[in-house]
């Protein structure tokens, strides 16, 4: 895990925790009259993202919490911090608000995916269209479909800083999870990529990966990295599946074989990805082979114990 702050170009008072999978970035706002956090990481890193935000702060509370989207790696750490900081506001987008409030897990997405994230609740809406105050300069909040249907994104226009979650990585974009539940999404992708070569960041604070600022050169590797997508969304589909299963072997770091077949049953997402886009193939074998190309690229090894991550 890095830490980069106004040194690499960014706003005074901002300050960027880089962090490893399974956790996003994490964006602390310390100057002005609050305290932020965009973005909280993943749950089995809640306690190092609490010890990242208080060696910063200091004393100083926590004022705010701000969540780009409901994926499990950017609002795993809320909880934490809720009961770090009792006064804490959060702000999530309004588009799966009444999920949050009833904790429904099947309508959120961590049910779904075989992923954690602990109960945590919410004081506003970070509604498109709308500005919020975020050390002491206000950043515009946008709608950014693609990789989920809800996700926002942030800009700054005087300094052209974009906070942009999985909208855009210097090398691609998240996975367009509701292709995969049979939603069209790659023209959400597409739409969300002009909107961000409209607002023309000089910067960009993705939620994976180093700050950049080759702006011009990543939305032509998103758009073909698109392109591709929509030409073979089958190859689409078997990354996802890649992903999910890395993502829970980075979690667990070992498990048993028997742990493991449970895992794979238990996550309904799988079989769905599996029946829209494999038809024919029984899920054992292609998640079998999945897991022999993990294997293969030294990313996860299997053993007499079970499986271990690499």
């Amino acid at each position: 895990m890095s830490h980069s702050s106004a040194s690499a170009g960014l706003p005074a008072n901002v300050v960027v925790f880089e962090r490893g999978w399974l956790s996003s970035n994490n964006v602390l706002f310390v100057g002005g009259e609050e305290t932020a956090i965009v973005d909280t990481g993943y749950a089995t890193h809640a306690e190092q993202t609490v010890a990242l935000i208080e060696s910063v702060l200091g004393g100083r509370p926590l004022d705010r919490i701000l969540n780009t989207h409901l994926h499990s790696d950017h609002c795993g750490g809320n909880a934490a911090l809720q009961a770090r900081y009792p006064s804490v506001r959060t702000d999530i987008p309004p588009g799966e608000a009444a999920f949050v409030e009833s904790w429904d897990q099947q309508g959120l997405s961590f049910l779904a995916t075989g992923q954690t994230c602990p109960r945590f609740g919410f004081t506003g809406l970070l509604r498109p269209g709308s500005e919020c105050v975020l050390g002491d300069r206000p950043w515009q909040v946008h709608a950014a479909p693609g990789h989920d249907p809800h996700s926002i994104i942030l800009f700054e226009p005087e300094t052209q800083t974009l906070i942009s979650a999985d909208a855009l990585w210097e090398n691609g974009f998240g996975i367009a999870f509701p292709e995969l539940a049979g939603e069209p999404s790659f023209d959400d992708v597409g739409a969300t990529l002009d909107l961000i070569a409209e607002l023309a960041p000089r910067r960009v604070i993705p939620g994976h990966g180093a700050v950049f600022d080759n702006v011009d050169l990543a939305l032509s590797v998103a758009r073909r990295r698109l392109d591709g997508l929509r030409r073979d969304p089958v190859k689409h589909a078997r990354h996802a599946i890649k992903v999910l299963m890395k993502f829970k072997l980075l979690e667990v770091q070992s498990i048993s074989g028997a742990d493991w077949e449970t895992w794979l049953r238990g996550t309904a997402y799988l079989d769905a990805i599996r029946s829209r886009f494999f038809g024919e193939i029984e899920l054992d074998r292609l998640t079998g082979d999945i897991l022999a190309e993990l294997i293969a690229a030294g990313a996860a090894e299997a053993n007499s114990t079970g499986l271990h991550n690499l």
